[in-house]
């Protein structure tokens, strides 16, 4: 990662803080090398952080970082606060994006939260022009399809969640959803 995609995503993961209080369990989908749960610092209760390109597992004091993809790689617990997927979305293809959210309704207690960023399309060329300029690595840029900020909040959608925040930031090119988890009346 160069100096530029580190910026990036600091700024992603300062505007994700925002929305997590104290002494919580969070799951990361796309944690990377575990920055957000080193930023929540003791804050954070309790991590489990899944990365497709973590060649090992990790687990420190505080949190877990795993290899693989969400959810097959996943904790073994339930009840945890927040799942936050910072720059994901877009990777996921829509045959799993159903999947992803059962689970992450499952994953949460009620009232959780799923703190999503997402790029704007635009962004997309820009980092395009940036990589071949080679000031940024563009992480897994390969992998967007053209996901559209608007289609976030029909993935992550009634009965299972509800929509408590939208954001545009870093100028407009990026997007902050945070969805509630409620209580499925299908369920009782």
């Amino acid at each position: 990662m160069k100096k530029i995609d580190r910026f990036i995503q600091s700024w992603r993961i300062k505007i994700a803080l925002k929305a997590l209080g104290s002494d919580v369990r969070v799951i990361d989908v796309g944690s990377h090398n575990g920055e957000l749960f080193k930023a929540l610092g003791s804050r954070l209760k309790e991590g489990f952080g899944i990365e497709p390109l973590c060649t090992h597992k990790h687990v420190s004091k505080r949190y877990t970082l795993a290899p693989g993809y969400f959810p097959n790689q996943s904790p073994e617990s339930l009840g945890w606060d927040a799942i936050t997927m910072l720059a994901v979305l877009e990777h996921i293809p829509q045959n799993k994006q159903i999947e992803i959210v059962q689970a992450c309704h499952n994953f949460l207690k009620i009232g959780g939260l799923v703190i999503i960023t997402v790029p704007s399309p635009m962004v997309d060329y820009i980092l395009k022009m940036l990589c071949l300029l080679k000031i940024i690595n563009g992480m897994s840029l390969e992998e967007h399809y053209g996901f559209k900020p608007e289609q976030t909040t029909g993935i992550f959608c009634l009965p299972l969640f509800r929509l408590i925040k939208h954001k545009r930031f870093q100028l407009g090119l990026n997007n902050l959803f945070i969805f509630e988890k409620i209580d499925n009346p299908i369920n009782k």
